[in-house]
């Protein structure tokens, strides 16, 4: 079974952090996009950080500023999310996902075949 497993979240308060990790097997981890979006309830999914593989590109979502960083260990194939100044807007699920073809855009969710199960995130203030 091909799988992604996200680990990592938990209850912080306000300007804490979290570091959030995604082990994949190995042929998802063969993506060409791979990395991390969130929701949060009555709220759309939104693109949180991407890693763009082949060249080892980072893309960030609006939202987060520079506040998180995504980062891969290759050997272990781990995806991170490093997350500081947490804020209550960041309160969501988080989710890993991966995509491993051609076509679509980087920040949709539509364009990832893989997702992982989720790891929520609360931030309070």
């Amino acid at each position: 079974q091909e799988q992604l497993v996200e680990s990592g979240g938990g209850s912080v308060q306000a300007g804490g952090s979290l570091r959030l990790s995604c082990t994949a097997s190995a042929y998802i981890y063969s993506g060409k996009w791979m990395g991390w979006f969130r929701q949060a309830p009555g709220k759309e999914r939104e693109v949180v950080a991407i890693l763009h593989t082949g060249g080892d590109a980072t893309l960030y979502g609006d939202s987060v500023g520079r506040r998180f960083i995504i980062s891969r260990d290759d050997d272990k194939r781990i995806v991170y999310l490093q997350m500081n100044n947490l804020n209550p807007e960041d309160t969501a699920m988080y989710y890993c996902a991966a995509h491993l073809r051609r076509g679509g855009a980087w920040d949709s969710p539509a364009a990832y075949e893989y997702w992982g199960q989720g790891t929520q995130v609360t931030v309070s203030s």
